[in-house]
């Protein structure tokens, strides 16, 4: 086979094997299935050692996609009612951080790493900007990397399962501004949601792809502005290809690198998620917010994945949203100051 064709047939079976696990998921009525579908397909495919391939380009499609469709739920009667839950919106996204804390001391006291991969593999913020960090104060960025994969794995897998299987999925009203796709105005989401990666991207924001069509899209529509609706097989591309793009992060080494470390990552993983939801479910005695809501707003997964999944099951897209990009600002925001903390509580010498 030529060079140049490899890469393409690759990727071809790799979108062709998430196309077809999606649409089985799909006629089994399984929960996000064209996210899920794909992702546990490729994943268990790339561990089996089968050379797949995700297009380049093709996570950031997804969180386009993804972006887009969320920033059309932002109305002023939505913002209103999130102003009226800003207190519930701040403690659940400082709850993520402190129990990423918690994570955090669990691999350090049983992972065998040094205290700045356990800190940076404990806080629950994207898998990039961590191992970002985590280089310039000399942490072990593989299995940083390792464990935020595994983290994103099993939050998306367990949690969508948890809301489907429970009395909890589609009790909220929330609705998209632009709920049909109106052609004449579609070039002007499209632009619309560019531009705010291009201006995102130029500032050099994390997660520009995700927040650029986010903030853009929001804006417009908070002042109700008449935009398109994305079409559906838009929005079940973006997530066959941000679940291709997650499960393209598991190899066929990946449980025998560090077994212990992914190991004790999984477990603080499992622990958080239970100690998350004892806390929202306390707090849902206080606020008037569905559990399944309060669930994915606290929860440690990615900002994308859980949005969407609070869209797919009808739950409250704009206070999940609004949650995970506090705790993304958060964490961007405090990280470095929180490590100093962590290194002085750890009596750990000085940097450099």
């Amino acid at each position: 086979m030529p060079s140049w064709l490899r890469p393409l047939v690759l990727i071809a079976a790799a979108l062709g094997v998430a196309c077809l696990a999606g649409w089985l998921a799909a006629g089994l009525h399984l929960p996000l299935p064209w996210m899920l579908g794909p992702l546990f397909s490729v994943a268990l495919l790339r561990v089996a050692g089968v050379p797949l391939q995700a297009p380049r380009g093709g996570r950031q499609a997804g969180q386009w996609a993804i972006g887009t469709a969320l920033g059309l739920y932002f109305t002023p009667a939505v913002l209103a009612e999130l102003g009226r839950h800003t207190g519930a919106i701040v403690v659940m996204a400082a709850s993520a951080v402190a129990l990423g804390l918690v994570a955090a001391r669990i691999i350090a006291r049983w992972g065998q790493v040094d205290a700045t991969t356990a800190f940076f593999s404990g806080l629950p913020g994207g898998a990039s900007e961590m191992v970002v960090l985590a280089e310039a104060h000399g942490g072990a960025t593989d299995r940083i990397a390792a464990a935020h994969a595994l983290r994103v794995m099993m939050v998306v897998s367990s949690i969508p399962f948890v809301i489907h299987a429970g009395p909890f999925e589609g009790h909220e009203t929330f609705r998209a501004l632009s709920s049909q796709v109106d052609w004449p105005r579609f070039p002007l989401l499209l632009a619309a949601s560019l531009g705010g990666v291009a201006v995102y991207l130029r500032l050099g924001i994390a997660n520009a792809w995700v927040l650029g069509p986010l903030s853009v899209v929001g804006a417009l529509t908070a002042f109700s502005l008449p935009l398109s609706s994305l079409p559906a097989w838009l929005v079940n591309g973006g997530q066959l290809l941000l679940g291709t793009a997650l499960g393209m992060r598991f190899s066929p080494d990946f449980f025998h690198a560090a077994p212990r470390f992914l190991g004790v990552a999984g477990l603080s993983t499992s622990l958080v998620l239970a100690l998350g939801a004892g806390f929202v479910g306390l707090l849902g005695l206080a606020v008037p917010i569905p559990f399944a809501s309060l669930l994915l707003a606290a929860s440690p997964g990615g900002m994308a994945e859980m949005s969407i999944t609070a869209r797919e099951m009808h739950l409250s897209v704009p206070l999940v949203t609004a949650t995970h990009v506090l705790r993304v600002v958060l964490l961007t925001a405090c990280a470095p100051l929180l490590f100093r903390a962590w290194r002085a509580w750890r009596r750990l010498p000085p940097e450099g």
